[in-house]
């Protein structure tokens, strides 16, 4: 048989429907369990099952479980405590969640997570759909053992929560960014986007700077020079972009510019994939000084009076080598004239 153009279109836009039908089943899947282990672990906690049937009481259930479903994971004795440790986490006192919704500005979040009832049962498959969808039960239950292990508040859970959906991350890469306390430095910078860009545009710049940036990858000594850390960076470009953040594309170094009919260069040139300040056709190119340390007053105050949109962050070297020290340790020939002379004894 002979297949035209025509037929290559179809089945090219048939694979693609079918890879998009597995995804949402597997994202569908994934939800049903995550419902499943909140229904689990709701049980677990307002029912004190602990208290009514002993310290045993886990691993007893662990083995009714595996015993009835012998093929289906998650009813370890360690993974059913985490389910009781992820219900508790997101449902942990109306105080934070009113305090998360007016942060997060979504109405329905203290709605969806308060599920229960005066007589200390769930409701919410009362809730329908809207709880179902909640961005928690849309991510891997892996990556929710990470959140939950690590954060300090829902605000903050919620943050990486977001992060994971929009970004794919693994949890490789989530365990990375909650190491590096992403929920923190992320949109610290001191900027002057506010002023100078036009909304939702100097949010979303605010959003991409962090403060500090965390070059603990790289390994420098005390007294290194602004080319030695450029040098450092460019080798490390992998390391460095996933530092930087998502979106980032790099585009060179000591790049080019005239300003008049002055030449300058700029140290290390990128391109923001959401942004899109760079070409002719985007807007005016953001400016990100990354230096040692800052004067906060100082660098607000320069920022007022300059007129192009420039942020202002730290970074941090966790492996800074120091030269006196290097030149204080000995050398492996004296070791081995040490150890020769201990051996001769």
């Amino acid at each position: 048989m002979k297949f035209d153009d025509e037929y290559k279109k179809w089945l090219t836009d048939l694979k693609s429907r079918i890879r998009q039908s597995q995804i949402k089943a597997a994202i569908k899947v994934n939800s049903e369990l995550l419902l499943l282990y909140w229904d689990l672990g709701h049980d677990i906690a307002v029912r004190q099952m602990e208290k009514t049937w002993g310290s045993g009481f886990f691993e007893q259930l662990s083995s009714d479980l595996k015993g009835e479903f012998p093929d289906m994971q998650g009813f370890s004795v360690v993974n059913l405590t985490y389910c009781k440790r992820f219900y508790l986490f997101y449902t942990q006192g109306n105080p934070i969640l009113q305090q998360v919704v007016e942060d997060l500005n979504r109405q329905q979040l203290a709605d969806d997570l308060q599920i229960i009832d005066n007589n200390g049962n769930s409701n919410r498959h009362q809730l329908g759909d809207d709880f179902d969808n909640h961005p928690i039960f849309q991510i891997p239950w892996g990556h929710h053992i990470q959140i939950f292990s690590k954060c300090k508040s829902v605000k903050e859970a919620l943050f990486y929560v977001q992060k994971t959906i929009e970004n794919g991350w693994s949890r490789a890469v989530l365990m990375n960014f909650l190491e590096a306390d992403l929920f923190s430095a992320q949109g610290k910078a001191l900027t002057n986007f506010s002023r100078l860009l036009p909304d939702p545009q100097s949010e979303l710049a605010n959003q991409i700077l962090k403060d500090p940036y965390n070059f603990d990858f790289l390994t420098l000594t005390q007294n290194f020079k602004e080319k030695e850390l450029e040098d450092a960076l460019t080798s490390n470009i992998t390391k460095f972009l996933l530092e930087l953040g998502q979106g980032f594309a790099y585009i060179g170094r000591q790049i080019q510019i005239k300003i008049g009919e002055t030449e300058r260069f700029i140290d290390l040139l990128f391109y923001h994939m959401e942004l899109r300040y760079f070409k002719e056709a985007d807007g005016p190119t953001i400016g990100m000084i990354i230096c040692k340390t800052k004067d906060s007053v100082e660098v607000q105050y320069s920022l007022e009076v300059v007129n192009q949109p420039i942020g202002v962050s730290e970074y941090r070297l966790a492996k800074l080598l120091l030269d006196n020290l290097k030149s204080s340790l000995p050398s492996i020939e004296e070791l081995e004239e040490q150890l020769k002379k201990m051996d001769d004894v």
